[in-house]
C-alpha cells in the first residue's frame, strides 16, 4: 500500500488551501448572517454563489468526479485528502460542488443513466445549475434493512406510479432542488434483492407532497431533511434507471463511495475541531495556569492526535483497496470507516466544547453544529450497528467451519460488465 500524495493531489491540495484561507472561512459569517437575515432557515445565501463562481474559476471543481469527461478524474485516493480539507466547513462542499447527496446522485447518473437522463439532470448537477436528493428512508420499516423498503412503484402503460412516503430525505429542502432519485419497491414476487428500483421523480411532479424538514437536535439544516409523501405519483417509464429490479446494484456503487466521502469529510471536522480546542485551551487561564498545560487536557489532545490519524490510515487502505480491487473487495473496509470515523470525530468535538466552556454549546463557535451534523452520520448510510454485523460476519466465517455461504449483498454485475471490479480477491495486508 502506498499512501503518498499523487503530484495531481498535491496541486489541488495547494490550490484548495489557498481557497479555504481566502474564501471560505472568512465567508462563514456572512453565510450565517445573510441565512439568519432572510428569516427562511432553507434560504440560499448569496455568498454561496459566489464561493461556487470563485471555485470554479480556481478549478475546484467537481473534485469527486473519478471519471473522465465528467471531472477531474481522480482516484479515490487521490480525492480523499481533498475531502477531508473540504470537512473542515460545513460550506466548503457545496462551493466546490462537493456535496452530498449530489455527489451520490451524479455517480449514479453516469454509470446508469441514459444519455437522455445525463442531458436532463447530470449535466445540470455537474454545472452546479441545480441540486439534488436521494429518497430510501422511510418512516414506517427498519430501514437499516433496505430490503423492508415498501414504497410501490407499479408499472402503468408508458408510465410508473409511485406511492408511499418517505423521510430524512437530505437535500430536499434547499431552494435548488430539482430531483429526486427514488427507491422503492416494483416486484415484491421477485428475489429479495431483486424487488427495489429506482427512479428519477422531478420534485415538482403532481402528488409529490414535502410534509416538513425534520430537525436535527433542534437545528434546520439550510439543505434540509424532509419527509415527503408520494400519491400516485406519475412519472415517464424513460425515469427508471437502469432496469426493474437494479435498485440493490446501483445502491451498491452509489453508497461506497458515499461512505468514504462522509468519512474523510468527517476526519476533515475532527481535525478542525482539534485546532480550535488547542487555541482555547492556549488562550484561557484557571486557578493560575493555562487550560493547555492541564494534564487531562494534554491527554485528550494526544488522544485526538492519534485517534485522527488512525482514522485516517484506515480510511486511505479503503480508498486504496477501492481503486485496486474495487467497492466490492473494499466492502469491510468501508465498513469500519464508517463505524470509526464518527465516533472518533464525535469525541474529538466533544472534547472541544469541554474545553470551550459554555461557548462550546452556543452557536458562536461551530462546534455544537459540528456535533449535531456528525452525531447523524452514525444513523445515515447505514447505522453502526449494521457496518459492526458486517465486520463481525466475516470475522466469524474464517472460523465456523459449520458456517453458510455469504448471502449475496444483491445482484452481481455480469464479467463483462464495465461496472465489476477488474478483480475480486482482497488485496488486504
Amino acid at each position: 500500500m502506498d499512501f503518498e500524495k499523487s503530484p495531481r493531489t498535491r496541486e489541488y491540495e495547494e490550490r484548495l488551501l489557498d481557497f479555504m484561507d481566502a474564501r471560505v472561512y472568512p465567508a462563514e459569517a456572512v453565510y450565517d448572517e445573510q441565512l439568519r437575515a432572510s428569516g427562511d432557515p432553507h434560504h440560499q445565501p448569496p455568498v454561496m454563489e459566489e464561493l461556487k463562481a470563485e471555485a470554479r474559476r480556481r478549478g475546484l471543481w467537481n473534485l469527486f468526479q473519478p471519471h473522465e469527461g465528467w471531472g477531474p478524474g481522480l482516484t479515490n485516493l487521490e480525492y480523499a485528502p481533498l475531502a477531508e480539507i473540504l470537512g473542515r466547513s460545513a460550506i466548503a462542499s457545496e462551493a466546490c460542488n462537493c456535496s452530498a447527496p449530489d455527489t451520490g446522485n451524479m455517480e449514479v447518473l453516469t454509470m446508469f443513466g441514459t444519455a437522455e437522463q445525463q442531458a436532463a439532470w447530470l449535466r445540470p448537477l455537474l454545472d452546479g445549475e441545480i441540486r439534488s436528493a436521494f429518497a430510501m428512508t422511510e418512516p414506517d420499516v427498519a430501514s437499516s434493512d433496505a430490503t423492508n423498503i415498501s414504497l410501490r412503484i407499479e408499472r402503468d402503460g408508458d408510465e410508473y406510479v409511485l406511492n408511499g412516503r418517505k423521510w430524512w430525505i437530505s437535500g430536499a429542502l434547499h431552494p435548488h432542488c430539482r430531483i429526486l432519485i427514488v427507491m422503492g419497491k416494483t416486484d415484491p414476487a421477485a428475489a429479495t434483492h431483486r424487488q427495489q428500483s429506482q427512479i428519477l421523480v422531478p420534485l415538482d411532479t403532481p402528488g409529490v407532497t414535502v410534509v416538513r424538514g425534520l430537525p436535527v437536535f433542534g437545528y434546520q439544516d439550510q439543505e434540509g431533511h424532509a419527509e415527503i409523501l408520494f400519491e400516485d405519483v406519475r412519472v415517464p417509464v424513460a425515469n427508471l434507471i437502469a432496469g426493474e429490479g437494479d435498485g440493490f446494484l446501483i445502491s451498491q456503487a452509489r453508497l461506497g463511495p458515499g461512505r468514504i466521502h462522509h468519512c474523510m469529510r468527517t476526519i476533515g471536522a475532527g481535525e478542525r475541531a482539534l485546532e480550535l480546542l488547542c487555541r482555547r485551551a492556549l488562550t484561557r487561564t484557571t486557578f493560575g495556569q493555562r487550560v493547555a498545560d492541564r494534564a487531562n487536557v494534554q491527554d485528550w489532545i494526544a488522544d485526538a492526535r492519534i485517534d485522527l490519524e488512525m482514522a485516517r490510515l484506515l480510511t486511505l487502505k479503503a480508498a486504496w483497496l477501492m481503486d485496486t480491487v474495487g467497492n466490492k473487495g473494499a466492502r469491510i473496509e468501508i465498513a469500519a470507516i464508517k463505524v470509526a470515523a464518527p465516533t472518533v470525530a464525535l469525541r474529538v468535538i466533544d472534547r472541544a466544547i469541554q474545553v470551550h466552556g459554555g461557548a462550546g454549546v452556543s452557536d458562536d463557535f461551530p462546534l455544537a453544529w459540528l456535533y449535531a451534523h456528525l452525531r447523524t452520520l452514525r444513523l445515515a448510510d447505514g447505522p453502526d450497528e449494521v457496518h459492526r454485523m458486517t465486520i463481525a460476519r466475516r470475522e466469524l466465517r474464517r472460523w465456523d467451519q459449520h458456517a453458510p455461504a455469504a448471502a449475496p449483498a444483491g445482484p452481481a454485475a455480469p464479467a463483462d460488465d464495465p461496472r465489476r471490479p477488474a478483480a475480486e480477491a482482497s488485496a488486504r495486508g
